[in-house]
């Protein structure tokens, strides 16, 4: 089955589908997108990505192309006719098409809506979760405001790229001071030998990740010790655990940073313990409680 695509008010065939050269997107990273987790054919913690999403549209100054609710509308249909029953649908919203000019276009210029959908094997990433991966530490040389969730990616494809290169799944970002920001696709966290669970404070050096959010509640019910603090790569290499977090992967443990071993070299018990608990702590009615609420 041909995949299918959401551009601008149409559902058209993947391979069809066509943005003008002249978005604002493809020539100044000038946009936001939302991945979203979609298991059951049903859309995960949308609350939180929408809330995520009209934040980065404020900050970047960015209008909503629609209602929230007949956005959540265009992401099930796109879910619904690529048939995707376990996956991801991504959302990119850009400032439009215009002449290429660095200054905002006119006020009423339309932002640009794509939205796709694909399918994920989850048993393939159960089964690495299974086996942990590895990581690399690489220089954080991204732009000062990372907390919004902008487009414009291309130093994280060049530290994945690195890591890819060496053999590892993931690189955390490391700022001039030592420490670990978060990873190229993920936000990064440690657990410490006092037991302590670690994860950056929510800053402009990090993106507030929805699935961070989620297992800060989960962590709060299990009675964990958590600490939103930076830490250092040394502290990072002595950890007793260590996993990262995203909407793809949920939980997924880390057993070598660099050339260090972490804990035994195989998954850590509490990192095992978060991924399988997660997704009873995911908002499954997030569409109902989005479409009742917003007009």
């Amino acid at each position: 089955m041909s995949r299918i695509a959401y551009v601008n008010g149409r559902y058209t065939p993947l391979r069809d589908a066509q943005v003008n050269v002249e978005d604002r997107g493809y020539q100044f990273a000038d946009g936001v997108y939302e991945v979203c987790e979609v298991r059951g054919a049903q859309l995960v913690d949308a609350p939180l990505h929408m809330e995520r999403l009209q934040r980065s549209l404020r900050e970047l100054r960015i209008r909503m192309p629609m209602t929230l609710a007949a956005l959540l509308v265009v992401l099930n249909e796109t879910i619904r006719r690529n048939r995707v029953g376990d996956g991801t649908v991504y959302l990119q919203i850009t400032r439009g098409v215009a002449h290429r000019d660095h200054h905002f276009p006119p006020d009423s210029t339309p932002p640009a809506v794509v939205v796709t959908a694909r399918h994920l094997d989850y048993g393939s990433v159960d089964a690495l979760a299974a086996k942990g991966i590895a990581v690399i530490t690489v220089p954080d040389e991204r732009w000062a405001r990372v907390d919004i969730k902008s487009v414009s990616l291309l130093p994280n494809v060049l530290a994945k790229q690195a890591a890819h290169e060496k053999g590892a799944k993931e690189a955390w970002l490391v700022d001039r001071e030592g420490y670990v920001t978060e990873g190229s696709s993920t936000n990064a966290w440690i657990v410490n030998d006092q037991g302590e669970v670690i994860t950056r404070q929510v800053d402009r050096a990090i993106l507030r990740g929805v699935t961070r959010t989620v297992l800060l509640k989960l962590l709060a019910d299990r009675g964990e010790r958590l600490m939103e603090r930076a830490f250092t790569v040394a502290e990072a290499r002595a950890a007793r655990e260590a996993f990262v977090t995203s909407a793809s992967q949920t939980v997924m443990p880390v057993v070598r940073i660099d050339d260090w071993t972490i804990g035994a070299g195989k998954p850590g018990k509490l990192a095992l313990a978060l991924r399988a608990a997660f997704h009873r702590y995911s908002d499954f009615a997030g569409n109902a409680k989005i479409s009742k609420e917003i007009p």
